[in-house]
């Protein structure tokens, strides 16, 4: 039978091998992963017990498809949780979404009457030009606001000025949600915002999961998801995919490298990473554009504590920048599973930054202490009272939207549009800031374009509100979502 070798398996991949086996596709799956564990950045970790996500993932969507695919999956073992997060900022906490009541106690009178005085003025003499995050939010929300809950923690998590940030990521990410809504919502309690959602599904033992039950699945129907293999090739003949080179377990404790014939390929890959690995190469002007992508590296240190929980929370943004962390999750919260000891805490604190930072190499034992002290510093527990923890460092987790992305974006798709038997797909597969189930949807559709249907997997998510309708046929309507 041919080979369908999928790159890469995340939540993209192992969807794109599921779904044409679900479909009926005359060919043979093989997922090739280079971790060991199934799931890219939604996979679940475990450390002395206690297991813990690459970030949290939550389980939202109004793509019906994707939501059939999760229940077949996972069914019973989905729990149904509720959103509980809040914003650190001037040593403060507020909540998140908005309660009028709790924001204008922590703001006070006078800052909330210069935060209305700021919103009209941007209300009424906007930028005319909303190129950039900072024009685009400002514009909606007014300077001081903008100021106060967006500039730190965003460039925090970027590492570069919003100035610098494509407007393209908060059209994406939070294109519904203005002042006026996030005031209505937290005097009504109404909320169509998909990103502010009140309650989500997780499966109990994390996101981890969902995919590794995927996997078992995929195996059991005939085909094959390999772990710990590298594909340092992917070798061609003009414009179609003739075999991958690559770099896998032998069997005997060793390593080898073998070529492995293939018919058709979908990527999930960093897109760059796949431009650059092509033998031979592409040509010069979309080599350029390929190392212009950037993407934004991510830090987690999951601290264990001597005593449950200290803080509610799913998860607290930290906008402050009297420290580096810039976001914390509470696992027990998000599934009482998580937790190897009911009586102790399991703490993610994320750090947001690049491969060459300096904090990148440090040890984790001092990374461990650090943490520690960060938490102190924040005020939710002592750093006596974290008795472990470890690190998992997460290169390339975000693509960055910076002022170069979308004109390389159009070289690189122009030139692989042209391949016959090899499609790209997910979050980094398409340098695309996607969430779980529109990587999914994209893996779905290319499988569906093996069986003749044609769709534009660029097209997925791009500047689109989550809620709003996606036709992926012309018979079919699907509501995106976050």
């Amino acid at each position: 039978m041919k080979v369908l070798a999928v790159i890469g398996g995340g939540p993209a991949g192992l969807t794109a091998a599921h779904q044409a086996q679900e479909i009926g596709l005359p060919l043979h799956p093989v997922v090739l992963e280079a971790r060991d564990l199934v799931g890219g950045i939604a996979r679940t970790e475990s450390h002395a017990g206690f297991r813990f996500d690459i970030g949290g993932h939550r389980f939202f969507t109004k793509v019906p498809e994707v939501e059939r695919i999760w229940e077949t999956i996972c069914g019973d073992d989905f729990l149904t949780r509720p959103r509980q997060s809040r914003i650190f900022f001037r040593g403060r906490f507020f909540d998140y979404p908005l309660k009028i009541a709790n924001t204008l106690r922590q703001l006070g009178v006078i800052e909330t009457s210069r935060v209305l005085a700021s919103y009209l003025r941007w209300r009424i003499f906007p930028y005319s030009r909303e190129d950039t995050l900072e024009e685009w939010v400002t514009n909606r929300f007014g300077d001081r606001l903008y100021r106060m809950f967006f500039k730190t923690y965003t460039e925090k998590v970027w590492g570069v000025p919003c100035t610098e940030i494509r407007a393209d990521w908060a059209a994406q990410r939070i294109r519904n949600l203005s002042l006026t809504k996030a005031v209505w919502n937290a005097l009504t309690g109404a909320n169509d915002t998909a990103s502010l959602i009140e309650e989500f599904r997780y499966p109990r033992l994390g996101p981890g999961m969902m995919w590794e039950k995927m996997r078992d699945r995929i195996v059991a129907d005939g085909g094959e998801v390999r772990t710990g293999v590298f594909v340092r090739h992917v070798l061609r003949d003009g414009f179609h995919v003739t075999a991958l080179e690559i770099d896998q377990p032998d069997g005997r404790g060793g390593r080898e490298i073998v070529q492995m014939p293939v018919d058709e390929v979908i990527n999930s890959m960093a897109l760059r990473d796949l431009l650059l690995s092509l033998d031979p190469p592409p040509p010069p002007e979309v080599l350029a554009a390929a190392r212009q992508l950037k993407y934004r590296d991510f830090l987690i240190v999951v601290l264990i504590l001597d005593r449950a929980a200290p803080f509610p929370d799913n998860w607290i943004y930290v906008h402050s920048d009297e420290v580096t962390v810039g976001r914390i999750q509470n696992f027990g919260a998000w599934s009482p599973e998580m937790l190897a000891r009911p009586d102790h805490a399991a703490i993610g604190m994320e750090y947001f930054l690049n491969v060459t930072d300096a904090m990148w190499a440090e040890p984790d034992e001092d990374l461990v202490r650090k943490a520690a002290k960060e938490l102190e510093a924040i005020g939710l527990a002592p750093a006596d009272s974290v008795i472990d923890g470890c690190v998992i460092r997460e290169p390339k987790a975000y693509p960055v939207y910076d002022a170069d992305y979308m004109t390389a974006l159009d070289v690189i798709r122009g030139w692989l549009d042209k391949f016959h038997n090899l499609q790209t797909v997910g979050r980094n597969g398409l340098h695309r800031y996607n969430n779980q189930d529109h990587s999914m949807l994209t893996a779905m559709l290319a499988a569906r374009n093996l069986m003749g249907e044609s769709h534009d997997l660029w097209q997925v998510n791009v500047e689109r509100s989550y809620h709003e309708e996606f036709t992926t046929d012309q018979r079919q309507k699907t509501t995106l979502a976050a």
